[in-house]
């Protein structure tokens, strides 16, 4: 799928990761002009980057950018189970693989590349940034999530006995928690869009 809006195209397109799951990825293309760099965007957990991620790539590419974003594993409309992430390290995989074949693209070799993660996406584009630091020309970390606070975690016993429940049913959802959604997205219509 392509659109043109004014001084930008939009196309989505889907790819098969090294485990053979389908993968969501969009770009946001500037028409007209030569990409002033490549950014790569990477989602919150339990988001996508059509959506969540739509207007920082909107402010990007109307500035001049080309922005390409890509649905980690069991996020948005990728393959996978809903927000269940069986391998981080295949998440950081699948966003390295990606990212780089785009920059290695004849028309991208000389562009400047930057990462821009938040949340769980700045703890993946930081992974991503430390396999290659030379690669990458800069990344940016929007309050990403790479530790849990030691005042908000569980008990130590709850923490082991939790990751070894984990290993005999692993996508049993044992927390239950509050609609996210409303949590995070103020906007009805924004809320709405991400459902």
């Amino acid at each position: 799928m392509a659109t043109e809006a004014s001084k930008f195209i939009y196309e989505e397109e889907f790819i098969v990761n090294s485990k053979g799951l389908q993968l969501f990825t969009c770009r946001w293309l500037p028409v007209d002009t030569e990409p002033r760099a490549l950014i790569f965007l990477n989602h919150g957990y339990g988001m996508e980057c059509s959506v969540s991620m739509k207007g920082a790539a909107l402010r990007l590419v109307k500035a001049g950018f080309a922005v390409y974003g890509i649905d980690n594993q069991g996020h948005g409309k990728s393959s996978g189970m809903q927000a269940y992430i069986p391998s981080f390290d295949d998440l950081v995989t699948d966003c390295s693989d990606f990212f780089t074949s785009i920059c290695e693209k004849k028309e991208n070799k000389r562009k400047m590349r930057i990462l821009l993660g938040e949340s769980m996406g700045g703890a993946i584009v930081l992974l991503v940034h430390l396999k290659k630091p030379e690669y990458w020309d800069g990344a940016v970390l929007v309050a990403p999530f790479c530790k849990i606070a030691d005042d908000i975690k569980p008990p130590q016993l709850v923490i082991s006995m939790l990751t070894k429940l984990t290993k005999i049913i692993p996508t049993w959802k044992i927390i239950p928690g509050k609609n996210f959604v409303n949590i995070v997205f103020r906007d009805a219509k924004i809320r709405d869009e991400v459902r």
